[in-house]
């Protein structure tokens, strides 16, 4: 694995014993980067470790919530309108029109409580609304791409 400065090395570092302690056998870590992956519910998590110019990393955990979504105008509103409602994260759509939810911490200023929150609250909101979204827009959940 490459990390590209010492501070993001440092921020991997730091969560990868708290990610293991929070989320036991659902959590992992990937070897080919400074990522770890999660299974919750019908969510799938990504919790990657972001350098941040030489002196910080960031933390984002991110979640596909649905893909394979025909972007329509009444589906981009829906989502809009969701984030506003959110206290942490906020949904997106890749190059793909993929849907995703995202939240990032400052990874040199986290503590264990502030990465379980943030990890939660993408966990919990993107099991909460893959199956609202593919009920009235189709799509595919994590789970049932597996």
């Amino acid at each position: 694995m490459e990390f590209k400065s010492q501070a993001h090395q440092q921020v991997y570092e730091k969560i990868a014993p708290w990610i293991r302690e929070l989320f036991g056998t659902f959590a992992f870590a990937r070897e080919d980067v400074p990522s770890f992956g999660l299974a919750v519910g019908s969510a799938f998590v990504q919790v990657g470790v972001i350098p941040w110019g030489d002196d910080d990393a960031t933390i984002t955990a991110r979640s596909y919530v649905v893909t394979g979504v025909e972007m329509t105008q009444d589906l981009m509103y829906f989502l809009l309108r969701e984030n506003d409602k959110m206290r942490f994260g906020a949904f997106g759509v890749d190059q793909d029109n993929d849907i995703f939810f995202e939240h990032t911490i400052v990874g040199s200023s986290c503590d264990k409580d502030e990465l379980k929150a943030s990890i939660l609250a993408v966990v919990y909101t993107a099991d909460q609304y893959d199956e609202q979204i593919t009920q009235k827009w189709g799509g595919q959940r994590a789970v049932d791409r597996r």
